[in-house]
């Protein structure tokens, strides 16, 4: 009996323990297959699609930064600093400047091929005042790069290098990148080439303190905590399928180097922006006519909007293209062409781009109403049409006459900016006023035109005028 006894213990430990043993097995198992879920990474999906980030698990950014890897440059330039040394008597006879002494001034940035054959997109203030441009590719090649335009309202530049075949990159709606979505930065930071950097998108339609102190028309930036440092600018902001949303261009520091976050222009204002500069040399901007301001609670309550939403319309412009479409101060504008406004920043955004003679639809709140207005936009002059003054690598237009007033003259041609071309080289800066070519008064850009196909001297040039502090200059230059 008592053997009995012994062997339905044993019997019953056995089985307790082969329970325990089997639960624990089980127990382990679900453990390490929670541990391989948690880092395995989703991939992006084909066909230009973002990838989509699984709840406790990253996004594989690995496809998106070999994509955009190679369509991002290396933009080395050259210029020549001149030494703040005058002598008017050289000056005379060969322009403002003559007999200074100069040195050669070294700079580097990014840049992103945007069409296979060579057109590359990059910031304003990375080839500002450059004599000299190379692109050097991902795969090392060099190319001299030739200034196709540069527009410093919105720090963007168009450059051409002599290629085909090359990586252009696709461009993503930047109206639909969204609040958290991962992105990553690629460029060429502390001449460190072929960079790629993660973050997310923080903030849309964000206006920044310029670090440059740039007169910007645009001020609605993508903001993002990827890291960008001095030589990221001009590179490429690209979603999680290697698309753009995005061109790198400042950050907010106090050092000069990155602290938290970065700011991009996003990917349609600069699609805008280049096919204007390729097409016209100029970025053709279209104009409300509009004074805004940004909405208040109190201005909400005082016009019966039920929510502080939209941009209040302070002011409209006598005959402009707003009050023509029946647009009226203290109406709230909602969204243009159905996206929402929020923001003087977001409004500023999609008007960008926009050209003279495009037309939209605004919506707009007045008394609580919302009312809808067919819009054809017009240039800065007050007029439907393409404005396109592009002459010596200048971008001209007749003075006004408040400048007029000012400067106490009655005519001028004020460049307002400057590529690469014979006033540019010969000195002339932007915001310089031409009164005189050849001793032929200047008044229209037609007349600039004029003057220099006369070429009643040979080919040989004297520009005479005056830059808005009052300053006199001349200028000489051989026109080839």
């Amino acid at each position: 009996m008592k053997n009995i006894n012994r062997f339905l213990i044993v019997l019953i430990a056995l089985g307790a323990g082969g329970i325990f043993m089997y639960l624990y097995l089980n127990w382990e198992n679900k453990l390490k297959t929670k541990s391989d879920t948690d880092i395995t990474y989703s991939q992006p999906q084909t066909q230009g699609q973002a990838s989509v980030a699984i709840a406790g698990q990253p996004v594989d950014l690995r496809t998106a930064a070999s994509t955009a890897v190679k369509s991002v440059v290396h933009v080395k330039t050259q210029y020549t600093q001149r030494a703040q040394y005058r002598n008017p008597f050289l000056e005379f006879f060969y322009g403002q400047g003559a007999g200074a002494p100069t040195r050669q001034v070294m700079q580097s940035g990014s840049g992103v091929i945007i069409s296979d054959d060579g057109y590359i997109v990059t910031n304003n203030h990375v080839i500002e005042r450059s004599d000299k441009i190379v692109v050097v590719l991902n795969d090392q090649r060099e190319f001299p790069a030739e200034l196709v335009g540069r527009d410093p309202n919105t720090d963007l530049a168009l450059l051409k290098i002599k290629g085909k075949d090359l990586p252009a990159i696709e461009f993503a709606n930047s109206d639909k990148v969204a609040l958290g979505e991962w992105v990553l930065a690629v460029g060429n930071p502390y001449n460190l080439t072929s960079t790629v950097t993660a973050g997310i998108v923080s903030a849309k339609g964000r206006s920044i303190s310029d670090p440059r102190k740039r007169k910007m028309s645009l001020d609605a930036f993508i903001q993002t905590d990827a890291v960008v440092n001095p030589g990221n600018s001009g590179g490429a902001l690209v979603n999680t399928a290697g698309q753009l949303v995005g061109i790198n261009t400042a950050i907010q520091s106090t050092t000069g180097s990155y602290v938290g976050y970065s700011f991009a222009i996003p990917s349609n204002v600069a699609a805008k922006v280049a096919n204007d500069l390729k097409e016209y040399g100029s970025v053709q901007r279209g104009y409300l006519g509009v004074q805004i301001a940004p909405m208040t609670t109190g201005l909400a309550k005082q016009f019966n909007s039920n929510k502080v939403e939209g941009v209040f319309v302070a002011e409209v412009t006598k005959g402009g293209a707003a009050e023509e479409a029946g647009v009226q101060a203290e109406d709230i504008i909602i969204s243009i062409n159905k996206i929402k406004v929020n923001s003087v920043e977001q409004l500023q955004e999609q008007l960008a781009k926009y050209s003279p003679s495009d037309d939209l639809t605004i919506s707009a709140k007045r008394k609580g109403i919302v009312k809808h207005f067919d819009i054809e936009l017009r240039n800065t002059i007050g007029e439907g049409s393409l404005q396109q003054e592009i002459i010596l690598g200048a971008y001209l237009k007749p003075l006004n006459n408040e400048m007029q007033k000012v400067l106490r003259i009655n005519s001028g041609v004020i460049v307002t900016q400057l590529g690469v071309g014979k006033l540019q080289q010969a000195g002339v800066r932007e915001g310089f006023v031409i009164l005189n070519i050849n001793n032929t008064v200047i008044k229209t850009t037609a007349d600039v035109q004029k003057a220099l196909d006369d070429n009643v001297l040979n080919g040989k040039f004297l520009v005479e005028g005056i830059y808005p502090n009052g300053e006199k200059a001349y200028y000489r230059f051989l026109k080839d």
